[in-house]
C-alpha cells in the first residue's frame, strides 16, 4: 500500500521525462504569476507595514478597466496607458482618503481599511463593468497565440506562445523593479522605509509620496498579472480567488522579502503542479491545487514562522 502511494508515482515522474518537463513548465508559468502578485503585497508591506488585502481585487479591477475601455472603441495600447492612469488615480485616492487619516493607528485598523477598499472596488467594479465574464483583448495587444512543439527524448513538449510571453514579460518587470529599487533615489527611499521607518522619516523621506508610489507600482503589477491571467482564463471577479494564491507564497517566502516572493511563487507553482499530476489525480481524485499551497505554507510556518526568507525577530527583555 505504501509503495502504491509514494514509490509508484515518484517512479512515474521519470518514466516519461518529456511529460515531466511539460508539468514543470506549466508549474513555472503559474509560479511566475503567483510571484508577481506576491510582489505587490511585499512592496506595500515593506514601505508601510500594511498588509494589502486589496491586491487581489486590484488585479481584477485593472483587467476589467482595460477591457472596458477597449469596449468603448479605444485602441488597445491607448487603453493600457489609460488603465495605468486609472491605477495612478486609485493610488492617490487611497493615500489621500484612506491611509493619510489613519497614520499612527494600529496595524489592524490599516488592515481593515484594505478590506474596505476591497469591498468598495468589488461593488464599484460590478456597477461599472457588470459581473459577467469578459474576454481579454490578447490579439489586440499583440500577445502571440499558437504553440511551439519540441521533441525531447522522442516525446512532445508543448510551449504555448502566451505562456512564453508571460515568462519573458514577468522577468523583464521584476528586473526593472529591482533596478528601480536599487539604483534610483525613490527606490532607495522605499528600501529605507522598509529597513527603518523612523530613521527614514527623520531624514526627510515623504511617507505620503512613497505610499502613492508603491501603490501605483502595485497597480502596474496588478495590470500585468490581470492581462496574463485574463488571457489564460478570461476576465471576471473569479480572478480575485486566484490572486489570493499569493498568500501562501508570502507565508513561504516572508512578508518583507522580494527574493522570497519570487522564489516562493516559483516553488509553489511547480510543487503544486507536480503534486496534482503525480499524486493528486491518481490517488486523491484531483483538485489538490486549491489547497496544496496553503498546506505547504502551514508546514513551513510550523518550523520557521517568519518564512524561508523572512528575518528572525529577536526581542530582548
Amino acid at each position: 500500500m505504501l509503495k502504491d502511494i509514494f514509490v509508484t508515482p515518484f517512479a512515474d515522474m521519470f518514466s516519461a521525462p518529456d511529460f515531466l518537463l511539460q508539468v514543470l513548465w506549466e508549474g513555472l508559468v503559474s509560479g511566475v504569476l503567483y510571484a508577481l502578485i506576491a510582489l505587490g503585497f511585499v512592496l506595500i508591506f515593506r514601505s508601510s507595514r500594511i498588509f494589502n488585502f486589496a491586491q487581489g481585487i486590484m488585479v481584477v479591477f485593472a483587467a476589467l478597466t482595460l477591457v472596458g475601455l477597449h469596449s468603448f472603441g479605444i485602441p488597445a495600447w491607448i487603453s493600457v496607458v489609460l488603465t495605468l492612469g486609472v491605477m495612478f488615480v486609485l493610488a492617490v485616492s487611497i493615500e489621500r482618503v484612506v491611509l493619510r487619516p489613519l497614520v499612527g493607528q494600529p496595524d489592524i485598523i490599516l488592515f481593515m481599511a484594505t478590506i474596505g477598499i476591497t469591498l468598495f472596488l468589488i461593488g464599484f467594479g460590478e456597477i461599472i463593468f457588470g459581473g459577467e465574464n469578459k474576454v481579454m483583448i490578447s490579439e489586440e495587444l499583440g500577445i502571440p497565440t499558437g504553440d511551439t512543439v519540441l521533441e525531447p527524448w522522442g516525446g512532445l513538449l508543448i510551449l504555448q506562445h502566451l505562456d512564453m510571453t508571460v515568462v519573458v514579460v514577468a522577468v523583464a518587470l521584476v528586473g526593472g523593479l529591482l533596478a528601480f529599487l536599487n539604483y534610483t533615489q525613490m527606490g532607495r527611499a522605499i528600501r529605507a522605509l522598509g529597513d527603518d521607518h523612523q530613521a527614514a522619516l527623520s531624514v526627510g523621506i515623504s511617507l505620503q509620496t512613497v505610499w502613492v508610489l508603491v501603490w501605483f507600482i502595485a497597480g502596474i503589477i496588478a495590470l500585468v498579472t490581470g492581462i496574463a491571467w485574463g488571457a489564460r482564463a478570461g476576465v471576471s471577479f473569479a480572478l480575485e480567488v486566484i490572486a489570493y494564491k499569493a498568500l501562501p507564497v508570502l507565508m513561504l517566502g516572508g512578508l518583507e522579502s522580494i527574493t522570497g516572493a519570487i522564489i516562493g511563487g516559483l516553488l509553489i507553482g511547480i510543487l503544486e503542479k507536480l503534486f496534482e499530476i503525480y499524486w493528486g489525480q491518481p490517488l486523491l481524485g484531483g483538485n489538490t491545487e486549491t489547497w496544496f499551497a496553503f498546506v505547504l505554507a502551514l508546514i513551513v510556518l510550523l518550523f520557521r514562522p517568519q518564512g524561508l526568507f523572512g528575518e528572525r525577530i529577536i526581542e530582548r527583555v
